[in-house]
Order: C-alpha cells, then structure tokens, then sequence
C-alpha cells in the first residue's frame, strides 16, 4: 500500500476500514473484467484523491472473485490496524446496475435504528457504500451495463476487533462496522469521538424512553448507570453516552431528536467548567474559574478566609472538598449544580429546550447532588416526532469507535 507522504512518528495518516474495502472491491471487479486480480489497485478514496493498495490474495473463481487489502492505520491508536479488509465480488446475473451489499464474518449487522442504515442489513456506513460503487462503477461499467454485483465485506477477527468499542451498544452485532467519511485516517483525532457522541445520541432517540444520560468518562457513566436503574432498572444501556468533553455537540443533537429529558452524570471539575459557560470542557481549553468556585462558596455561607482560599486554589475539587470539611458539601454542590442549569438553560443557550437533571458524583463515585430543572418543551425532530427519529447518519473518520 502507498502510504501518505512521510512525516515524523506520531503523525502519519492512515486509511479506514471504508477505504481499505473500496479498494479490494475495485481489485475484484478488474478481476472479474480481466480474468485476473492485480497485486495491486489505484482506489479512488471518498475525498476525491486516489491512492495504490497493495492486494493480496487475488483470485477468481467462474463469477466471482476475491481479495483483501491491510488496512494501515497511521499513527492512530486503531484497534483495526492491520486488519484484512476482505471482498468476495460475485456476479448477479440480468440484475443490471444492481450492487448488493452483504456482511461476512466479522463485519457487524444493524439491530437497532438511529443509525442511517437497515436494520438486520450490514454494518457498513453511506459514505463507504458509495466510494466502493464509484470504484465498482470506474472498472466494471461493462458489466454492471448487463449485470449486477454483490459484495460481501469480511474481517478475520472483526468480532474481538469489535469488543473495543461502542458497537455492542449502538445495537450493531457481531463484528467491525465499515466506516469513514474522507477514507483517511489522521491520528488522534476527535473528530471520531464527536461523531459517535452524535451517533450514540441518535440511537438512544429511536428507544423512546425519552431520556438520555450523559457522562464524562467510565467512573461518572457507573455512577449515572447505578443510580438511574434503580428508579428504572430496564433503562437500556444505549440510554447512556460518554460525551467526554463534547458536551455542545451532545446538546445540540439533543435537541435536534427533541429528547425530552437530558441527565448530566459528572464530577465537580467539568460541573464548574459547565457552570462557567464552557459547552467544550477539556482540561486544555480554558481553566476552570475558582472565583466562581468561590462564589458559590459564598451563596451558601462559607467564610471569608475559605472563599479566599478557593480563589486562589488550581482547581474546583480543592474547593469541594473543602466545603465538605466545613459541613457544607451538599449545600454547595447542590448550589453548583444549579449554576450548571442556569447557565444551559438560559436564553441564549438551550433555553427550555429539554428538561435537565444533573448528578453529581465525588472521586469515590458516591452522589453529592441530584437536581432537576423545570420540565423542558422539545422541538419536533426533522421527522415530524418527538424524541425519536434521526436526522442524518454520523460517519467516523477513523475506526476505533464504533
């Protein structure tokens, strides 16, 4: 495979799964026309570029054909790297024009809606199945002018593969989904991650339990998980989304499925960069305001020296843990929280948009504060309803996500 232009460790591009799959799709229709699978293929990736893959184990057999292409994954940290993106080609006779799309083993299969695609069809995203019939179509017009073409997509070891991330959740079942919007693969990249927060959000739509729990990390999802299933024990798991630090695109796809209730399962640290207006929370964005730590020390009586000191402090747990020390800790995360929905339900941010509680956990994942705002008025969705339905299909532009 012809890698991207070199560049230093730590930074090198690689393909997706979408990617490496239009190109062994392409190396078994040449080899349908040709009689012959070429060892290797120039594809034409999803962004307009065109890149050689090496193609290994070609061969045809009467109507169809086989092949795989390695998927490289550059320097990003990709539990697909190096997988065998797998096509077998096959010919369907008088279905002219007609491209058929099937999962093989360790290639997923759809079980819940939200996701864009049929369910109990193959997990394979828009933007791949298109980029594999553009190449389809470049080499095989001939025969796609009488005959139409299945194609089958396999992963040896897709299934443990798959294990590593959301798929199970997202209602996608045995296997690797097929993913990538552009086909490259750029290292560390968050923009994956957004688009499975918008992702996990449009499946926890189609549920129609009305509710969807966001959390920051594995330790505030336990947390959220724990609590709210003692109220609702068959609260599905697809219910909850690590958001991370997204929280604005989480909101914003909220409201676009006009899901009536959003729970925030976090710890004091993000709670104060919410509170202070921050809707991205990473650690690197801003720093977290202690002079509004401190206020909120204030409304609920703390004295001058304390709030002096939480002023000055580097973090909101010191002024946690602080108050919790005087005997005030339920009242001020109480109070913080409140900020939190203030500030996300003002006019110029969601406004009523949706009805929010926010819990509250400690670093021992014990709850510290549960509040809920007024019920919210939700917006229809695209689909006319309210709280189910998806507006569009989330692709990734790496593959360790879902």
């Amino acid at each position: 495979m012809t890698e991207p232009t070199r560049t230093a460790k730590g930074t090198r591009t690689g393909f997706t799964t979408g990617a490496c799959s239009a190109a062994a799709a392409r190396a078994c229709a040449v080899g349908l026309a040709t009689g012959r699978v070429p060892p290797q293929i120039e594809s034409l990736l999803p962004n307009g570029d065109r890149v050689t893959f090496a193609v290994a184990d070609g061969r045809v057999q009467g109507e169809a054909a086989h092949a795989w292409v390695e998927k490289f994954a550059g320097d990003d940290p990709d539990c697909t790297d190096k997988a065998h993106l797998t096509v077998d080609l096959r010919l369907l006779r008088g279905q002219a024009g007609q491209i058929v799309f099937k999962a093989g083993e360790g290639v997923g299969t759809v079980t819940m809606r939200g996701l864009g695609l049929e369910v109990g069809g193959p997990a394979i995203n828009p933007v791949p199945r298109q980029n594999i019939a553009d190449n389809l179509r470049e080499v095989a017009a001939d025969l796609l002018a009488q005959h139409g073409l299945e194609v089958t997509i396999s992963v040896p070891g897709g299934q443990e593969m798959a294990k590593k991330t959301t798929n199970a959740r997202l209602g996608i079942l045995g296997g690797i989904s097929i993913l990538g919007t552009t086909g490259i693969v750029r290292p560390y990249s968050t923009s994956a991650w957004r688009a499975s927060v918008v992702q996990g959000i449009q499946v926890a739509a189609t549920l129609g339990r009305g509710v969807v729990a966001l959390t920051t990390g594995g330790r505030t999802e336990t947390f959220a998980m724990t609590e709210l299933r003692r109220q609702q024990p068959d609260l599905p798991a697809a219910c909850f989304v690590q958001m991370g630090d997204f929280l604005r695109y989480a909101l914003d796809e909220v409201v676009a499925q006009g899901i009536p209730l959003v729970v925030l399962g976090v710890m004091v640290g993000k709670l104060t960069k919410i509170a202070q207006g921050e809707t991205i929370t990473h650690a690197n964005r801003n720093v977290v305001d202690t002079d509004l730590v401190a206020a909120i020390a204030a409304q609920i009586g703390a004295s001058a020296d304390d709030r002096a000191a939480i002023a000055a402090a580097k973090t909101a747990r010191f002024g946690a843990e602080l108050m919790v020390e005087r005997g005030l800790g339920d009242a001020f995360h109480h109070a913080l929280a409140q900020a939190a929905i203030d500030t996300l339900t003002a006019p110029d941010r969601y406004g009523n948009a949706f009805q929010l509680r926010v819990m509250v956990c400690d670093f021992d994942g014990q709850k510290v504060a549960d509040v809920l705002s007024p019920p919210g008025r939700p917006r229809p969705t695209a689909a006319g309803r309210t709280g189910i339905g998806h507006t569009r299909s989330a692709d990734f532009d790496t593959d360790n996500t879902a």
